[in-house]
C-alpha cells in the first residue's frame, strides 16, 4: 500500500524459470548458521533476522490444503487465519462460520452518512439464517477445497461433518451432512410461503425471501417461530439454500430447477488472441446432480461479465441488487467474456522540437544530478522509506528517466541512471542488509520483504502493489541489459517476486494461484488475511486499483522482454480484466453500479460489502482521488478511456477540496495544498494536454514515484501525439495509438524480439519495427 511523504499512516493495500540452488551458509551479522537459499546471484533468507516477525500461520485448513501454499489475499482468506472469521462476501449472498453453525444472509443496501458530508454504500452481513446439524455439534471451520471462484468449508467433529460449498455469483449455498437432520435458525419469526413441491421450504423473514431445497423424502417441520428442522432421509444428507431476488413464482421455479446441481469445481481459462488484440475468458462450473434431471448450475453474472457481452444477451434471468450492481442469473454451466487488449508501450518516443523543449532539458539535467537521491537511501537512520514499497517507487523514478534519456539520444545519462537502479536492486537481492532483505517462508508459501510496512508481512498485505514496482523496474533494465536478467544472475530473484503474486498453476506447494487476483470479481484484493474484524466486518478490500494495474503491466513487460509468452499473456489477461473491473466498480463509467444515493464521481475503496470515497490514511480529497491514478506511466493510458469522466473527476475533486478546507479538520502534519499536482496534470493530459500544461506547476508538489522531467515529458508527448485512441488495435502486444483533434494519428509499437516485425493495425496502417526498438508512424 502507499502513502506519500508527509502523510505516513496505515493503509491496507508462474512460472518456474528460476535457477535455484539451496545452500547452508555461515551467515553474517549475528545470524551464524542461518539458512539461506541462493537464487542466481541473489539470496533469500529462510528465517526472519533478529526480532523480525514471520508471516502469520494459516492453520485453519484441512490436511490436504495444508500441503498447498496458503491462499492469502482472497475473498475468503479470513477463514484460514481467524478462528472467529469475518463474514465472507460471495455475492449475492454472505456467509459466516460460528460455533452455532453456518450463517447465510441476503444483504440489503444501507446508506451510511459520513463526516466527509457524503455517504458510503454498505451491504453488510446481517440477520442471517443459521444452518447446523441437529445430531452433533459442528466443529471449528476449516477451508477444505478451493477452485477459481468456489470454496468448500468443513465443520467437522470426529467422524461427523458439515460441509458447505459457496461460490461467487451463486444464489445457493450447498450443504452436505454426514448424518442426521438439519436445524435452521431464523433471525426473526418467519412466515412459510406455500409451495407445491414438498422438498421446498420457502420462508419470508424480515422482508427477505429464502428457499431451502431438500432431497426427496425430506420433511420440513416448524419447531418454533424462529426455528425449522429438516428431517433428511437416510443416505440423503444434502440440501441447498438460496436467497431469492424477488417474489415471482417463475423466479422460485427457476431456482428450484437448478437447486440440485451442486457446484464441485470452477475454472477460468483465458486466451490472448494476438491477431485480433482480444482477450477471451471462459468461465466454467462443474456440478454434481444430487437427484433428478441434470439442468446444470445457475450462475450469477456481475456487470463486468454481462455488460456489452453479446454472447449472453437475451439469456439472462432475474437480477439481484448487490454492492457490485445488478447480478444477473444465467442458466448455463459456462459463459465467455471477450474484451479488447488496449496495449501500451514501455516508453514514449523522443520529444519533437518545440518552445518547451529547453525547459524539459533543464528539468532533466536537475533530475539527473540528483539521480542517487531519487531512491530513498538504504537503511538510512530513521528514514521510514527504507521499505520495499518506497524503494520500488524510487526505482520507477530512475528507470523512467533512463528510458527518457535513451529516447532523447543521451546514452551516457541512460547508463548512469540504470547503474543506480541496478546497484540498488542488487544490494536488496543480495540479502546483506541488516534491516532490508527478502525472506522465503516455505510454511505459508510466500516471499516477504523487511522492514515490514503496511503490514505486508504481519498481515500479508499489498504484495502486488509492492512487487509490481520492482518487476517493472527489472523489465526496464532487462530491455537494455538482457544478461542482467538471466536466471543465473538477477532474473531468478525477479521471478520469485513474480511467482509470489502471479503463479498461474493451481495447487502448488510453493506459491498460491494468483495470490491477489479474484478471477470472478475481476479485480485484486489487498489484505492478505482477508479482514480481521478491524475493517468493520465488510470483507476484504482494495484501495489503489492503479497500483494493481501497475503490477500486471509489469508482468506483460517482464514476460515479453525475457521471451516468455505465457507470462506475457497472463499479464495481458490480468491487466485487461482488472481495468474492466475498475471501470465498473471504482469509476462506474457505464452508470450501472453506484447507488442513486451515492453522489461521488468515483469510489476509492472497494470492499466485499461496501464502497467508499476515502483512504486508509486521510480524508483529504486530492489523495482520495489520486490513489486510484498513481503511478502514471506509459501503461496508464487506460485511464483515458473516457475523457469526459476525467473532467468530471477533476471537477469533483476541486469542489471537495474547497469543502475540505472549509471544514478545517487538518492532520498535525498536513500535506502541501497542491499535493500530487503532477499526477493530476498527467491525468488531465489524457483528455486535454494543453490544459494540463497550463495547469502544471514546475515548482509544485511531486509525487514520490515521479519526477518533474517525466511529468513534463508525458504532457509534451500527448500534446504532440494526441490522446489515446482505443478504436484502433494492433496484432502485437506492445502498441499504442494516439489521435489529435484534427483526426491525425500517431502509431507506436515496441519490438522486444531479435528480428524485425511488421505490425498491422486494424485501420490498415502497417509499421516495421526493428529489434529492441520503439517504432513510430508517422
Amino acid at each position: 500500500m502507499a502513502l506519500e511523504a508527509g502523510n505516513r499512516g496505515v493503509r491496507m493495500r508462474s512460472m518456474r524459470w528460476v535457477a535455484t540452488a539451496f545452500v547452508v551458509l555461515q551467515a553474517w551479522g549475528g545470524h551464524a548458521g542461518a539458512q539461506v537459499e541462493q537464487v542466481g546471484a541473489g539470496t533469500l533468507w529462510l528465517a526472519p533476522k533478529g526480532k523480525d516477525k514471520p508471516p502469520p500461520a494459516a492453520p485453519l485448513r484441512t490436511e490436504a490444503l495444508q500441503r498447498q501454499a496458503a491462499p492469502t489475499s482472497q475473498w475468503y482468506s479470513t477463514l484460514i487465519f481467524n478462528p472467529k472469521p469475518d463474514p465472507i462476501y460471495a455475492q449475492p449472498l454472505t456467509f459466516r462460520t460460528t460455533p452455532a453453525g453456518f450463517e447465510m444472509a441476503l444483504p440489503v443496501k444501507q446508506v451510511v452518512p459520513t463526516e466527509r458530508q457524503d455517504v458510503e454504500i454498505h451491504y453488510p452481513h446481517r440477520d442471517a439464517l443459521v444452518f447446523a446439524p441437529a445430531a452433533f455439534e459442528p466443529g471449528a471451520a476449516r477451508l477444505a477445497k478451493v477452485s477459481d471462484w468456489a470454496i468448500d468449508i468443513e465443520m467437522a467433529r470426529g467422524e461427523d461433518r458439515l460441509l458447505a460449498t459457496v461460490a461467487h455469483g451463486s444464489p445457493y449455498a450447498y450443504f452436505q451432512l454426514s448424518r442426521g437432520d438439519v436445524r435452521v435458525t431464523l433471525p426473526a419469526p418467519g412466515e412459510r410461503v406455500a409451495d407445491a413441491d414438498p422438498r421446498v421450504l420457502v420462508l419470508r423473514v424480515g422482508g427477505r425471501r429464502y428457499a431451502l431445497f431438500g432431497p426427496t423424502g425430506v420433511r420440513w417441520e416448524s419447531a418454533s417461530p424462529t426455528q425449522w428442522l429438516g428431517r433428511l432421509p437416510a443416505g440423503s444428507g444434502y440440501f441447498s439454500a438460496a436467497g431469492l431476488p424477488d417474489d415471482k413464482p417463475e423466479t422460485l421455479a427457476l431456482l428450484a430447477r437448478h437447486a440440485y446441481a451442486f457446484v464441485q469445481d470452477t475454472r477460468v481459462a483465458w486466451r490472448y488472441d494476438r491477431a485480433a488484440a482480444k482477450v477471451e475468458s471462459t468461465f466454467t462450473a462443474t456440478a454434481r446432480v444430487m437427484e433428478g434431471a441434470d439442468h446444470g448450475p445457475l450462475l450469477g453474472l456481475y456487470p463486468h461479465h454481462w455488460h456489452d457481452n453479446a454472447s449472453v444477451a437475451g439469456r439472462l434471468g432475474p437480477a439481484y441488487d448487490t454492492v457490485r450492481g445488478p447480478l444477473k442469473l444465467l442458466a448455463a454451466p459456462s459463459f465467455k467474456v471477450e474484451r479488447s487488449w488496449g496495449g501500451f508501450v514501455p516508453h514514449w518516443p523522443r520529444l519533437p522540437d518545440g518552445p518547451r523543449l529547453a525547459e524539459f532539458n533543464d528539468h532533466f539535467k536537475r533530475d539527473l544530478r540528483r539521480r542517487r537521491d531519487l531512491i530513498p537511501a538504504r537503511e538510512n537512520g530513521d528514514d521510514w522509506r527504507v521499505s520495499v514499497y518506497w524503494q520500488g517507487k524510487g526505482l520507477t523514478r530512475v528507470t523512467q528517466l533512463a528510458a527518457i534519456a535513451e529516447q532523447q539520444g543521451d546514452p551516457d545519462a541512460r547508463d548512469q541512471l540504470l547503474r543506480v537502479a541496478r546497484d540498488r536492486m542488487e544490494w536488496w537481492f543480495g540479502g546483506q542488509g541488516k534491516r532490508s532483505y527478502f525472506h522465503l517462508d516455505k510454511r505459508l508459501g510466500t516471499v516477504v520483504a523487511y522492514p515490514d510496512e503496511f503490514f505486508s508481512v504481519e498481515q500479508m498485505n499489498d504484495h502486488h502493489f509492492h512487487y509490481g514496482y520492482w518487476i517493472r523496474a527489472a523489465a526496464e533494465i532487462a530491455l537494455r541489459d538482457p544478461a542482467w536478467a538471466a536466471p543465473e544472475r538477477w532474473g531468478g530473484m525477479v521471478d520469485k517476486l513474480v511467482a509470489d503474486i502471479a503463479t498461474a498453476e493451481r495447487g502448488r506447494a510453493d506459491f498460491p494461484y494468483l495470490r491477489n487476483f479474484d478471477a470472478y470479481e475481476g479485480h485484486s484484493w489487498a489484505v492478505g488475511i482477508g479482514g480481521a474484524g478491524e475493517y468493520g466486518g465488510l470483507g476484504n478490500n482494495q484501495e489503489s486499483s492503479s497500483e494493481a494495474v501497475n503490477a500486471w503491466a509489469a508482468l506483460v513487460l517482464w514476460g515479453e522482454v525475457t521471451g516468455r509468452s505465457a507470462l506475457r499473456d497472463l499479464g495481458i489477461y490480468l491487466m485487461t480484466t482488472e481495468v474492466e473491473a475498475i471501470n465498473h466498480y471504482w469509476f462506474d463509467l457505464h452508470r450501472i453500479v453506484f447507488a442513486p444515493e451515492y453522489k461521488n464521481v468515483e469510489t476509492s475503496m472497494v470492499f466485499g460489502g461496501k464502497y467508499a470515497h476515502n483512504t486508509w490514511w486521510t480524508d483529504e480529497p486530492r489523495q482520495i482521488h489520486g490513489i486510484n491514478l498513481l503511478p502514471i506511466a506509459a501503461f496508464s493510458t487506460y485511464l483515458g478511456k473516457d475523457p469526459a469522466f476525467i473532467r468530471r473527476n477533476l471537477d469533483a475533486m476541486k469542489v471537495e477540496s474547497e469543502a475540505y478546507v472549509k471544514r478545517g479538520r487538518f492532520p498535525p502534519n498536513p500535506p502541501p495544498a497542491d499535493v500530487w499536482q503532477d499526477i493530476f496534470a498527467k491525468y488531465l493530459a489524457l483528455a486535454d494536454p494543453a490544459a494540463a500544461l497550463a495547469q502544471w506547476n514546475p515548482r509544485g508538489s511531486v509525487e514520490d514515484g515521479d519526477t518533474p522531467s517525466h511529468t513534463l515529458h508525458w504532457m509534451l508527448s500527448l500534446a504532440a501525439m494526441g490522446t489515446p485512441d482505443f478504436s484502433v488495435r494492433a496484432d502485437t502486444p506492445l502498441y499504442q495509438v494516439f489521435r489529435k483533434p484534427d483526426g491525425s494519428r500517431t502509431y507506436l509499437a515496441f519490438n522486444a524480439g531479435q528480428a524485425p516485425i511488421t505490425v498491422k493495425f486494424t485501420d490498415g496502417r502497417e509499421l516495421v519495427v526493428a529489434p529492441g526498438a520503439l517504432g513510430r508512424a508517422p
